[in-house]
This record gives C-alpha cells, sequence and structure tokens, in this order.
C-alpha cells in the first residue's frame, strides 16, 4: 500500500490527502469530523470520503453506522450511500470513482480525508489495480464449479506460492487465483506486481490508523448493534429482502443482514439474531484489526489509545 510521503518529482507541489483507517466501530468516522473542522479553523475546507464497503450503499445506512447530519456537522461526506445495493461495488469500482472525486476536491482548493475500513479499498485507490485480462468465461465457469477443497489442491500444484497464503476454505479468493493461472498463463502475484492508476506516489499521505484495545473494541461493537436494532434495523433488511435481491450480492452479505434475515424469516429469535449480529461485527473487528496490523506499511503511525491528539497525530497537514 502507497507510502507516506513517497518520492516524486519535486518540481511540482503534491497536494495532501488525509487518511483515516481501523476496525469497524473504532471512531473514525468521528476523528474525520474533529479533523475537517480543525482545518476549517484554519480556513481550509476538506471533505471526508468513505472507505467503507457497506457505507457505500444506500440501503445499509443504519446497519452500516453512516453518519447522520448531526454527526456530519457540516462537513461534506462523499461516496456515502451512493451505490444502491442491486450493484455490487468492488474496490476497483470505488477507486475509480474515489480516484475523480480526489482530484476534483483538490481542484476546488479542499483537503480530502479518506476514512474507512476496507483495506482492499484503500489499496487498490493508493497503490493501483492488478491490469489481469478478462478472463474466459469457460475456464471461470469450470473454476467456480469445483467443491473449494478440490480448487484448492489445484491451485497448490499450479500456483504453490498463492495456495501456502489462501485458507483452504476461502472459496472467493482460491477460485480466483486459479482461474487468473489458468486463464491468463501468470500467477495473481505477478500480475499484481504490475499495478496501474494508484494515486499514492501523485499525494502527500497523511495516514493514522486506529487500533485501539480489543476488549473495548468488542464492547463498543457489542452496544452499537443493540443500538442499530433501536434505530430500524429490522425495518432496513425487511426492506431489502422485500426487493428480492440476490443473496450473493455484497449488501445481502453485509454485517446484520444474514443474522436479521433469519429472524424476520421465523428461524429464530430475535435475542439469537441479536447475538449473531453482535459475534458476526466482533469477528470482523478482528479481521481488520489483523489486517491493518500486518498488511499496512510500517511508517503509518498507529494510534492504541481512544482519546486521539489531533495536534499530534496530524501535525504535519495541520501546521502546513
Amino acid at each position: 500500500m502507497g507510502t507516506k510521503d513517497s518520492p516524486v518529482d519535486s518540481d511540482r507541489e503534491r497536494p495532501s490527502v488525509a487518511l483515516i483507517a481501523g476496525p469497524t466501530a473504532s471512531g473514525k468516522s468521528d476523528l474525520a469530523v474533529r479533523l475537517a473542522l480543525a482545518l476549517r479553523d484554519q480556513g481550509r475546507e476538506a471533505v471526508v470520503i468513505n472507505a467503507d464497503s457497506a457505507q457505500v450503499y444506500a440501503d445499509l445506512a443504519v446497519l452500516s453506522a453512516r453518519p447522520g447530519e448531526e454527526e456530519m456537522q457540516g462537513v461534506p461526506h462523499r461516496l456515502f450511500g451512493e451505490w444502491d445495493g442491486a450493484t455490487a461495488c468492488s474496490a476497483a469500482d470505488w477507486a475509480q470513482v474515489a480516484r475523480a472525486l480526489v482530484e476534483e476536491v483538490h481542484a476546488g482548493g479542499a483537503v480530502p480525508i479518506l476514512v474507512g475500513g476496507t483495506g482492499l479499498y484503500l489499496r487498490t485507490l493508493l497503490d493501483g489495480i492488478a491490469p489481469v485480462p478478462p478472463i474466459d468465461p469457460a475456464v471461470r465457469e469450470a473454476v467456480r464449479a469445483m467443491p473449494v477443497a478440490e480448487a484448492h489442491a489445484a491451485l497448490t500444484r499450479e500456483d504453490p506460492e498463492r495456495a501456502d497464503r489462501l485458507s483452504p476454505n476461502d472459496t472467493t479468493r482460491v477460485a480466483r487465483a486459479l482461474e487468473v493461472v489458468r486463464s491468463t498463463g501468470q500467477p495473481l502475484a505477478a500480475w499484481q506486481e504490475r499495478r496501474e492508476g494508484g494515486i499514492g506516489a501523485a499525494i502527500t499521505l497523511h495516514p493514522l490508523l486506529l487500533l485501539p484495545d480489543r476488549a473495548w473494541l468488542y464492547e463498543r461493537c457489542d452496544r452499537r448493534f443493540s443500538l442499530m436494532l433501536e434505530r430500524g434495523a429490522l425495518a432496513e433488511v425487511e426492506a431489502l429482502l422485500a426487493r428480492g435481491l440476490d443473496p450473493a450480492l455484497p449488501v445481502m452479505r453485509a454485517i446484520g443482514v444474514p443474522e436479521l434475515a433469519a429472524y424476520l424469516r421465523g428461524e429464530t429469535s430475535l435475542t439469537h439474531a441479536e447475538a449473531m449480529g453482535q459475534q458476526a461485527t466482533r469477528n470482523y473487528a478482528k479481521r481488520q484489526y489483523t489486517w491493518f496490523r500486518g498488511q499496512s506499511p510500517a511508517d503509518w503511525p498507529r494510534i492504541e489509545s481512544v482519546n486521539v491528539d489531533l495536534g499530534g497525530s496530524f501535525a504535519s497537514l495541520l501546521q502546513q
């Protein structure tokens, strides 16, 4: 992923982009607004840009904990709820729109503040995307029809390095890696080394990772899911089910949707559905925590305290 202050052509000044990342419920949205207001106090405008794969969907205002008008405090927020749930928003889709939006914000003299917990979105925007050619439909059909154990065994033979890095039960990633090597004749890693379209080298990045105490984070996840129920999460899922969307779409697999859908179908109690939703949220937070701690550049500052010193964390940005 793009690193802070990467060397580029010294003849031009690189515009600033702030980035606040971390697991769900870690306080990213509130901190982004605080930073935007601090910049406003200096006479500089900022725009918060969503980098969360659930908050992009219009159908998930409650279950994605999308900031409301009061929480935004008059700060412009973009790419929140801008995709209809019937259309999947891939990392490439989001990055294409986000790239143009960052340019638009810079052109208006403001500072983009990227905020979210979807590491793949951020990595695609900063580092670019691997230029993998379209997959042969026949190859894709054959690979997707294979049981995951069989697909992983095949990947072990044809791309052992990738197979070693993937869980044998990771159906999606195993299939993707196998279809790429079979369709293109090159392993996925070879394509990823040729990433294109990233903005990392054209900007001055001011990143911050929020990695608070896990016990605190998990308790916050539980409380927030209960609050979502009070704020209309059931009605939100009921409306989604009424649309008859493909169950494989990301919006139908978002945290809380399958759990509450089971209750609405009469398959479980509300108490059990709530507990399952809380567990799914904690599991997701754990995966995000692990990803950001292990996959982010070493020079990205990491904050474990829940009380973030804004001036210290974004000193170089606020002192411009």
